[in-house]
């Protein structure tokens, strides 16, 4: 499929469910629900609510906030990920021992953590940051000890028998191997990232997205809620739009996939 169909496509999807929301909003097909409009407002609203936040300059302090904690915790989580990740997979005996806590640590529900992170970092941005990377790290970690772990036995003794040390190994046969999985993981933490910033804010902030949302929604005031989500559901593809960047820019030697053209 071409990229211009692709995007046609899309396109043509969020025409549509706009299109749905705005005739509910106009005209309720369900004659139960007579306020249709103030429980999901309609689009022209939350259209005109967006404008105001970028004509009148409200939203781009919020939006330097969260971007500033979402790259953090995105970047913090991810170098820890791949380099424990790493060692991990390297090292088979330290995984072992290890691999009880891991998964306890990784089952441990993030949004608890939250009020201690704040109690222990303020309400500052470290403490947003914090959850972040909790949600980012295990993601990231999974993801590069299977992409080492999944070397090809083949590979690594026809490397080993060219002579190549650890550090050539490294390098030429586990750091490929694990950058198509670790992409992918990047891929997911991103959105991760952000959750970690926005609920974070949403539970206790000055400002941020999560602010923004959870000041419209304590008013009651739907039309902004749904703003709010709007601007960080494309912030969220502005984010992932550069990690893709980065992903065709590190894997040009990876041939197409099976359909891709």
């Amino acid at each position: 499929m071409s990229r211009a169909r692709l995007f046609t496509l899309q396109i043509g999807v969020a025409f549509v469910f706009i299109a749905a929301w705005h005739v509910c909003a106009q005209y309720p097909v369900f004659g139960e629900v007579k306020n249709f409009r103030f429980f999901f407002s309609a689009p022209d609203d939350v259209g005109l609510r967006i404008w105001k936040f970028f004509a009148t300059g409200m939203i781009w302090r919020h939006l330097w906030i969260t971007l500033t904690e979402t790259i953090l915790a995105f970047v913090i989580g991810a170098v820890g990920g791949v380099v424990i990740g790493f060692w991990f997979a390297r090292q088979p005996r330290v995984a072992a021992v290890f691999d009880p806590y891991v998964k306890m640590a990784n089952a441990l529900p993030r949004v608890v953590l939250a009020p201690i992170f704040m109690l222990w970092f303020g309400l500052g941005i470290w403490s947003k940051v914090a959850l972040g990377v909790t949600l980012v790290f295990f993601i990231v970690f999974f993801n590069v000890y299977q992409g080492v772990k999944e070397v090809s036995p083949t590979v690594l003794a026809n490397a080993r028998m060219l002579g190549m040390n650890e550090r050539q190994l490294l390098r030429h046969v586990y750091w490929p191997s694990a950058l198509s999985w670790m992409f992918s993981s990047l891929h997911t933490s991103v959105g991760f990232a952000l959750v970690g910033a926005v609920v974070g804010e949403y539970l206790g902030s000055a400002a941020g997205l999560g602010y923004v949302i959870h000041e419209a929604e304590g008013t009651f005031d739907v039309t902004g809620v749904f703003a709010g989500m709007v601007v960080l559901a494309f912030f969220v593809l502005a984010i992932d739009y550069l990690v893709t960047l980065a992903e065709n820019r590190l894997l040009a030697w990876r041939p197409p996939a099976a359909g891709q053209g």
